[in-house]
């Protein structure tokens, strides 16, 4: 242990890596490599880099971590961050990355409410202009109320869940709230089918070639939808295509990182926040490495 710069322990390398980023105090940003076959018990730190610059973590895991060992992993998980993806090719070049599909899902997510929230600032505008009118006139301002008991404000707040989900598991009342939703803006159904395609391939038992073709006509369908957003997605996908594909031989995630890095918040939350952070990644060492 290096103070609060750094952290190595190269005998917990393993074949099946992940790699993510966590805030210990005051958004200071710390680089985090886990062994996933620890599966976030003792052994699982394998080493923990102060900032998110790929240069200087790269010098540290070339000088601290022996050749030979750098050659056991087989396979890292990681997000679409371009430092985390050059730190793993320059110091695990044996290693398969594979981008986390919970990650490329989330774009997706994003770029359906992307589209709502757009509409719900519409509807805000409209109806604080409908509410002057009808005060300059003497009138009392009464918005439209739906079928389902809720004004359009409150149809385009309270979608905004429902979206997140696939329709198979929509409640009762989330089930009536988008049929009135999908009618009133059609672009929000063609949104959310758009993203509910790409759940259902990452969620079918396919071959990277398969894939590899589902997702050129997913991209095909986006260029006719006209969306901005999901075309943000396409240049995306193809930024990071091969790592996405790689998905598709083991369905390996970066859930182990994520847990883990929810076990950190936990112990941050245990210590009431972190004061001294030298002393708080001890603490961590002596459960998890």
């Amino acid at each position: 242990m290096h103070a609060e710069q750094y952290i190595v322990y190269p005998k917990n390398l393993g074949p099946y890596l992940s790699i993510d980023e966590t805030a210990l105090s005051n958004g200071e940003l710390y680089t985090i490599i886990t062994n996933k076959a620890r599966k976030g018990l003792k052994g699982s730190i394998v080493g923990m880099f102060k900032g998110t610059q790929s240069t200087d973590i790269i010098k540290l895991i070339l000088e601290n971590y022996p050749a030979h060992q750098r050659k056991i992993v087989r396979e890292v998980t990681l997000d679409m961050a371009g430092s985390m993806n050059l730190i793993i090719k320059k110091c695990f070049p044996r290693a398969q990355r594979v981008t986390d599909r919970f990650h490329v899902q989330k774009l997706a997510y994003e770029a359906v409410q992307d589209i709502r929230i757009k509409h719900r600032w519409e509807t805000l505008d409209e109806e604080n202009n409908a509410y002057k009118q009808a005060k300059k006139e003497g009138e009392e301002y009464v918005p439209q109320v739906l079928s389902n008991g809720d004004t359009r404000r409150q149809l385009l707040a309270r979608s905004r869940y429902l979206l997140f989900k696939p329709e198979e598991r929509w409640t009762l009342s989330q089930w009536e709230r988008a049929q009135i939703l999908f009618k009133l803006y059609p672009d929000i159904e063609m949104a959310y089918k758009l993203s509910y395609q790409l759940y259902e391939i990452y969620n079918r038992f396919i071959t990277p070639d398969i894939a590899r073709t589902r997702l050129a006509h997913w991209f095909n369908k986006i260029e006719e939808s006209g969306f901005n957003a999901f075309s943000t997605i396409r240049r995306t996908f193809e930024t990071h295509h091969d790592t996405i594909i790689n998905y598709f031989n083991g369905r390996s995630t970066n859930a182990a990182a994520e847990s883990f890095n929810a076990k950190i918040k936990e112990f941050r939350r245990q210590f009431r926040g972190v004061v001294d952070i030298k002393f708080f990644l001890y603490r961590l060492c002596k459960i998890y490495a």
